[in-house]
This record gives structure tokens, C-alpha cells and sequence, in this order.
């Protein structure tokens, strides 16, 4: 929710509030009637109290049209999702999750052979770009620099094909370098 939203919503909140008390009181007969008849002849006999109350009102008729017409805008996020990326054209919306995402990068780095026990984790960021975090252990005599610019390529070039999304950055960790005991064993 934006902040004029929150602003609107507790402004209403408390306006609402204090009617439903007033309401309460007066039904309960712990306030008269001729009291709050008084009281709004006293509010309105000055004329500042009666600007000020005219502007308070005017505000708030304001706020309500826009909250009733021109509702929240965080319905659209700009093809954000908490679970991924929202994609819209013509025809409708497509939502490609994270994990989507996140399991074609493991095809990718599982499809080289000295790779090993491959995680990943993928982050949306606000402006819609990817970014992917892959955590690995590789073989023994593999070039580890030659591998992961290898990886990084092949990544950007799967994602791009099957999804059309771009990826920012990918940041690769070795983990380990597991021997051929270790390999055997899990």
C-alpha cells in the first residue's frame, strides 16, 4: 500500500470510529442529544471553527472519491511477483516462477560433467532484471575459472532462449572440490 493509501485508510478508520462512539453514546442516552445539538451550534458559530471544519470536510469528501474511485495502485507491480516474473501482451499474462528459473539453471550446470551437488537461487529485483546465484562443488583438475565463465555463457543463453528474460548477473560459489571417494559415496 502506499503511503496516501495507509494515510486515507487511517483517516477513515478514525473518523469511522468516532461516529460509531457517538452513535453509541447517544443510543445509550450517556450523552443527550441537546448536548451534541449545542455543541455543533458552538462549531459552527465561528467562523474560523466553521472554515475549519468546512476544510477538514472538503479533504476528506476528496480522500473518499479518490479512495472509492482511484483505488490502490499496487494491483500492478510492474510484472513483479513475489513467486517470479509476470509477463503481459495481448493474448494475456504468463507468471514464470522462481523455481522455474531456478531449475533450468540446475539442468544447465548438472549438464557439465565436472560439476557436483548444484544449488540455486534466483532473485526478481524491482526493475524487473534477474539475478541468479549458483552454489556448487566441482571435480578435481577441473579449470575452476574456465568452468564458471562456461557456466555464466550457457545460463545467460537457456534463460534467454526458453524464457525471453534476461539475466543480470550470475554469481557462482564453489563450494568444495569433491574427490573421487566423496563423488563415489553420494
Amino acid at each position: 500500500m502506499k503511503i496516501l493509501d495507509r494515510m486515507i485508510l487511517i483517516l477513515f478508520s478514525i473518523i469511522i470510529l468516532i461516529i460509531s462512539i457517538v452513535m453509541v453514546l447517544l443510543m445509550f442516552s450517556i450523552i443527550n442529544f441537546t448536548t451534541m445539538a449545542n455543541l455543533y451550534a458552538k462549531l459552527i458559530a465561528s467562523d474560523v471553527a466553521t472554515n475549519i471544519t468546512l476544510g477538514i470536510s472538503i479533504v476528506c469528501i476528496v480522500l473518499a472519491i479518490k479512495a472509492i474511485f482511484f483505488g490502490s495502485s499496487s494491483n500492478s507491480n510492474n510484472g513483479i511477483n513475489g513467486d517470479g516474473i509476470l509477463l503481459e501482451n495481448e493474448a494475456g499474462k504468463l507468471l514464470i516462477s522462481k523455481d522455474t528459473i531456478e531449475n533450468l539453471v540446475n539442468g544447465v550446470a548438472k549438464g557439465f560433467e565436472n560439476t557436483q551437488s548444484v544449488t540455486t537461487k534466483v532473485i526478481v529485483d524491482s526493475q524487473n532484471t534477474l539475478k541468479v546465484f549458483v552454489t556448487l562443488m566441482v571435480l578435481p583438475n577441473t579449470v575452476i575459472n574456465e568452468l564458471s565463465m562456461n557456466l555464466q555463457q550457457r545460463i545467460k543463453e537457456v534463460v534467454k532462449n526458453v524464457t525471453d528474460l534476461d539475466i543480470k548477473a550470475i554469481d557462482i560459489k564453489i563450494k568444495n572440490i569433491v574427490t573421487p571417494e566423496e563423488n563415489k559415496e553420494s
